[in-house]
């Protein structure tokens, strides 16, 4: 899992179940980027980004700074 880009990372999380006021743990994070990863594949983890976005772009972008900045730190 080392290397997937955070690009990449930051998809899974966005579109996996774990939500920010759950406040999760970096393990928690870690583990369902890899799941969502191994489960979407990275080809879909960005089509499920891109139909939120769509339909949700109100919400979509707070999401997505919440995960980059969630898997910059599960990662570091």
């Amino acid at each position: 899992m080392n290397t997937v880009p955070d690009d990449i990372r930051s998809e899974a999380l966005f579109v996996s179940n774990v939500q920010r006021s759950q406040l999760p743990t970096p393990e928690l994070i870690r583990e369902a980027v890899t799941d969502t990863v191994d489960r979407l594949g990275e080809a879909g983890c960005a089509e499920l980004v891109a139909q939120e976005f769509g339909e949700h772009p109100d919400c979509a972008l707070g999401r997505m700074k919440w995960a980059r900045n969630a898997v910059r730190s599960a990662f570091a």
